[in-house]
């Protein structure tokens, strides 16, 4: 274990100042140019991007760039599963500053033109990344989903690995925070039960708090919480995870349905007054369909999950965190206190009324957001990210371009570097109890808090690799080893 060691890591900055010396050899526009001095030259492929002007192009905002696909920047989705276009697989992109060519192709790494390597966070493998790493190729990360899916991007060396980041941290270049949100009006909706009919449904014998988990031993071990909880207050629990009542129907029973708006499951969550909303993982900002669906149909979030859930809230009273109560108890006894006093109960829903959202930070975030969610009109996230890229990687060859025509009068641009705020996250905690008091063989401690720090070895393991600059991949065992040495000495 250990405490974190990533505030001592040396960033990537010696590695990415990749301008001064880049531009010593940049080829004239639009040459292909495999400059050996920063990677091993793969062999030419005339024909790889010959069929991206026969697929018509995802259109962006516009813009007015006049060159042809063979003089366009190229970005590499080394992720391949998440290339956004359809149906090829190398595609021109039109972006507001100018337009790229996009590629799924891996054998475009090779090629000068390829400014950017694009990531998805939880196919990241620390070691599979490619090496040697190109100094003129900037490292995009795209990581929306759980923390727990890769523990090396809750660390700052392997956030320096990237040069642009879209996570779910309102800090990351390209924020998706309100992912799960579709807007405004999915919180304006009234409740799909009134309160008379929730609470005929108490008297049948519903327990005032529902909760709903298949995927038991997370790394926020909220079973553990919910267990404790129990002792103290009714819980219908469906799913697997301390099941003790049956969903209504097989198709619930699929656990894919759970994470959906299926309109049978969104009755099933409205029938209850509360709802025992958990993340899988604690971080700043990370917040997921578990908070915004029960107030979707006018449930009582209690929640736990980002720290600073608040920051996003409709207004000051219209969730109860869990971590404002000293004890299980404490909160069981609150919620019982609700479920007795309607009028109480119903200012947790006042923000579904006219007007009933002032929390301006919320407001304002939804008008700026350049991203849509099933809205036609706007770009999805994806497409999104993959603009912003694009329009970074234009803005950097402009400024190389002016750099290397004044002789170095006008500077050359600064490598942006991911940092620790980018998507950062702390240890996972017990859900219920001090650390110490887990026993030795524990499940959940020796799951997840070996595979938190191990992330932290793995980012300085590559990180090492890419300063030697090693291609053979297979020696990242070799680096891992030599951290674990070092920490155990």
């Amino acid at each position: 274990m250990g405490p974190p060691r990533w505030a001592s890591l040396p960033f990537l900055l010696p590695l990415l100042c990749f301008c001064v010396a880049l531009n010593e050899t940049e080829p004239e526009e639009g040459g292909e140019g495999l400059p050996g001095e920063f990677f091993r030259p793969v062999e030419p492929h005339p024909g790889l991007f010959a069929a991206a002007s026969s697929v018509p192009s995802f259109r962006g905002p516009g813009n007015a760039d006049p060159r042809s696909d063979g003089e366009l920047p190229v970005l590499l989705w080394w992720s391949g599963s998440l290339f956004p276009h359809f149906p090829g697989d190398t595609q021109r992109i039109d972006c507001a500053r100018g337009s790229c060519l996009s590629t799924k192709r891996r054998r475009a790494r090779g090629l000068r033109r390829t400014r950017a390597l694009l990531f998805y966070g939880t196919d990241f493998r620390a070691y599979e990344a490619p090496l040697p790493r190109a100094p003129h190729q900037t490292w995009a990360l795209f990581h929306e989903e759980s923390p727990m899916n890769n523990y090396l991007l809750s660390h700052a060396a392997g956030l320096a690995l990237f040069n642009h980041t879209a996570t779910f941290r309102r800090e990351s270049h390209y924020p998706l925070t309100l992912q799960w949100l579709p807007d405004l009006d999915y919180l304006r909706r009234p409740p799909a039960l009134g309160l008379e009919q929730k609470q005929r449904l108490r008297e049948a014998g519903l327990a005032p708090l529902l909760y709903v988990q298949s995927h038991c031993q997370v790394p926020s071990d909220r079973d553990r919480f919910a267990q404790e909880l129990m002792k103290y207050i009714q819980v219908d629990s469906y799913g697997k995870c301390l099941n003790n009542r049956e969903l209504p129907s097989m198709r619930l029973r699929d656990t894919s349905t759970a994470t959906t708006e299926d309109s049978e499951f969104m009755a099933l969550i409205s029938q209850y007054k509360f709802h025992l909303a958990m993340e899988n993982a604690i971080c700043q900002d990370y917040m997921t369909e578990k908070l915004w669906r029960p107030m979707h149909v006018g449930a009582v979030p209690v929640y736990r999950g980002s720290p600073s859930v608040r920051d996003w809230m409709p207004d000051d009273h219209s969730i109860i965190l869990i971590d404002d109560f000293g004890s299980p108890k404490e909160l069981a006894e609150y919620i019982d206190f609700l479920d007795r006093n309607p009028d109480e109960y119903l200012k947790y829903l006042e923000y579904k009324s006219p007007g009933g959202i002032k929390n301006q930070f919320l407001l304002d975030s939804m008008a700026k957001r350049e991203w849509g969610v099933n809205d036609m009109t706007l770009p999805n996230y994806l497409n999104g990210f993959e603009c912003f890229v694009c329009d970074r990687e234009n803005a950097r060859l402009e400024a190389e371009r002016n750099h290397k025509r004044t002789k170095g009068k006008l500077p050359a641009p600064e490598p942006t570097i991911a940092q620790f705020t980018h998507m950062g996250c702390p240890p996972p905690a017990p859900g219920y109890g001090n650390i110490e008091d887990i026993p030795p063989g524990d499940s959940w401690k020796e799951m997840w808090l070996e595979d938190y720090w191990q992330g932290l070895d793995q980012g300085e393991a590559l990180t090492a690799m890419i300063h030697h600059n090693e291609s053979n991949q297979d020696r990242f065992w070799d680096y891992m080893h030599k951290i674990f040495m070092k920490r155990t000495q």
